[in-house]
């Protein structure tokens, strides 16, 4: 078991990378570990199989320098906010012990996200209850509950409540998205287009994180949002 100090819970390979790649890489490169725990193979996804999606969900996490990646085999479109999904997500909370979660955003143009966001929340709740019994290959595991859960934010413009500085994370961060080589844009690619398989959504990505970080005053930001009150110990924290 690897204990982590970020786990992010996406609902499909490629979101960890598009929602908080860049977020993931700075704090890799501060010294935190990081982990991705997919719900769900993308198996429902119009171009590639779940085999590519596979290969290029271990190669972005090589890119990115994952302390651990894992998929749950949720059904893609499918998985629902219920016990049998919640105590999956929370078997993967309990052996991972993350500090911090990032999650779906809580709405977005992909229903997945937004279900996945929710089970995300309410299996972190539910993964800190002592009344709630899992176990790992036969052994008990412990009551775990993260310091805090963020929502990264994806397609749909949700405005944010915390801002991360990526400056500097950028190429890297595209580097692991371009890893899904079947599912962004290719010009040479005979597969039906799609919404991310077109060439401007690459640029609505840079241009939303560009955006986000000239509100901070640097030049890429990441936007999360949190649904309880962020507190600091002193005003000189924040940017």
């Amino acid at each position: 078991m690897v204990k982590l100090d970020i786990l992010v819970l996406a609902a499909h390979p490629d979101d960890a990378e598009l929602g908080c790649g860049g977020t993931i890489i700075k704090h890799i490169g501060a010294g935190k570990k990081v982990g991705v725990v997919d719900f769900t193979r993308g198996e429902l996804g119009t171009r590639g199989t779940e085999q590519t999606r596979d290969k290029e969900a271990a190669g972005a996490a090589k890119i990115l320098g994952l302390s651990a990646r894992e998929n749950l085999n949720l059904p893609d479109g499918f998985f629902v906010n219920s016990k049998e999904h919640q105590m999956a997500v929370v078997k993967a909370i309990r052996k991972y012990q993350p500090e911090i979660i990032l999650a779906n955003a809580r709405y977005d143009r992909h229903p997945d996200h937004g279900r996945g966001g929710d089970l995300a929340y309410e299996a972190a709740f539910l993964s800190g209850l002592v009344k709630v019994e899992t176990d790992l290959d036969g052994v008990k595991q412990s009551p775990w509950r993260p310091k805090a859960m963020y929502h990264y934010i994806q397609s749909e413009f949700i405005t944010p409540e915390i801002i991360v500085d990526i400056s500097g994370t950028w190429d890297k961060k595209m580097e692991a998205v371009k890893a899904y080589k079947t599912q962004f844009y290719d010009p040479n690619s005979k597969e039906p287009e799609t919404y991310i398989s077109k060439p401007g959504f690459q640029k609505l990505l840079e241009a939303r994180a560009i955006e986000f970080g000239h509100t901070i005053g640097v030049t890429h930001g990441e936007g999360f949002t949190t649904r309880r009150w962020v507190g600091v110990d002193s005003l000189f924290d924040l940017i």
